[in-house]
């Protein structure tokens, strides 16, 4: 892998992805909808867009703590300028919105699509100091539950809200641990497997509907991004 593709690929966590592939998935159960490819590639790859752009910006914005306590993240490092991590996370996100403007569900998912992206944006700027930082970050993964809902369906199940609240707690004590990571070299490595967990909780919603077959795709998605992990850190 060459140094330019992987200092992206660090940027961008790309590791972490299966676990956004299989919040579509559970947000078009939950919303009331047949998980199928349709329903679910498409938004997959603006959510994918969403993530990794989200991940762009925190590098950019965090470069002065980063370079305190992460040298080794590519901005301070010196791989990358701030500038060129800036553009492509903003160009990202855009992008995003214009596949969940154009694409399935006659443009219901965009108006939860901007909501996600000012999300993004808020907690990448004011997310360090501030005690409701975890609830910006759960409300995030919860929104692509919301996008996936209005892409694949008109009117959305009951079962979304809920799942939503289950999804939410956990991000909220996942983000909580999170940003504690520095104080202990153990910590990191929670926080990854707590990461991949995410594609559980989505198999465990997704079995309690009685999509079976899906919820082993969970499954699959968790061991898949303990896999990456390995490779390109998850946080």
């Amino acid at each position: 892998m060459s140094a330019r593709w992987r200092t992206a690929l660090v940027l961008g966590r790309v590791s972490n992805l299966p676990t956004v592939w299989t919040d579509v998935l559970a947000g078009v159960a939950l919303g009331g909808a047949q998980p199928t490819a349709g329903a679910v590639v498409p938004v997959s790859v603006a959510m994918s867009l969403a993530y990794v752009g989200g991940m762009y910006l925190n590098d950019a914005f965090d470069r002065g703590w980063d370079a305190k306590h992460r040298p080794e993240r590519p901005i301070p490092a010196g791989l990358v300028t701030a500038r060129t991590v800036f553009a492509a996370g903003f160009a990202m996100l855009g992008l995003a919105l214009l596949i969940l403007l154009f694409g399935p569900g006659d443009a219901r998912a965009f108006v939860p699509g901007l909501v996600l992206a000012g999300l993004i944006v808020l907690y990448n700027i004011w997310h360090k100091g501030n005690p409701i930082a975890p609830l910006l970050m759960g409300l995030c993964r919860v929104a692509v539950y919301v996008i996936a809902a209005r892409a694949a369906t008109a009117t959305m199940a009951p079962t979304l809200p809920v799942g939503a609240a289950f999804l939410l707690a956990y991000l909220i004590v996942l983000s909580a641990i999170a940003r504690r990571e520095t104080r202990s070299p153990r910590l990191p490595a929670l926080v990854s497997w707590l990461i991949a967990g995410i594609a559980l909780v989505d198999g465990a919603q997704l079995l309690a509907l009685g999509w079976s077959g899906a919820a082993l795709l969970c499954v699959a998605a968790f061991a898949l991004t303990r896999f990456f992990q390995r490779r390109i850190a998850g946080t």
